[in-house]
């Protein structure tokens, strides 16, 4: 079993027993359960990556916050213009995650950043169509999500 199903077990029995559903005490329950299984991880099974991974996806969630904000400014930027020049347009992106855990979560988070948005995925899944409110430079677009979103998927879930 997972250590983050167990650590969520540890936390659903805290918020039973202390008989309080607050943000507090969720938080609470979160520190002391990662503590607890601080301690025993190396008698579970794959144990010792629990923190390597859990510093990894936090590094994901770090980026998407901050592709956040910058796309919503560089849109905040375009549309404040006098005069729109954007070329919107869908490419295809090749991807390198393969499961589909990995394949969805890259599309949702393409989708959740203002100016792109995931439209399909070819049946072989090997291909992602994005479209972006401005195509004007399509290769750095896709250096951005190689090297942004689809790198840190590949390190927090590997296959």
């Amino acid at each position: 079993m997972s250590l983050y199903i167990i650590q969520l077990l540890f936390v659903a029995v805290w918020l039973a027993v202390s008989g309080s559903i607050s943000l507090a005490n969720i938080v609470f329950g979160l520190i002391v359960s990662a503590l607890a299984l601080g301690l025993i991880r190396h008698q579970l099974p794959g144990g010792d990556n629990h923190w390597l991974r859990l510093t990894r996806v936090l590094s994901l969630v770090l980026l998407f916050f901050k592709e956040l904000a910058l796309s919503a400014w560089k849109v905040a930027v375009l549309v404040t213009r006098p005069r729109l020049d954007v070329k919107p347009g869908i490419f295809a992106y090749p991807l390198t995650v393969t499961t589909d855990f990995q394949i969805t979560l890259l599309a949702n988070l393409i989708t959740l950043t203002p100016g792109t948005l995931s439209v399909d995925v070819s049946a072989d899944r090997k291909t992602l169509y994005v479209h972006a409110i401005d195509c004007s430079d399509i290769e750095a677009t896709k250096n951005d999500i190689r090297n942004g979103f689809e790198k840190k998927i590949m390190e927090a879930f590997q296959g």
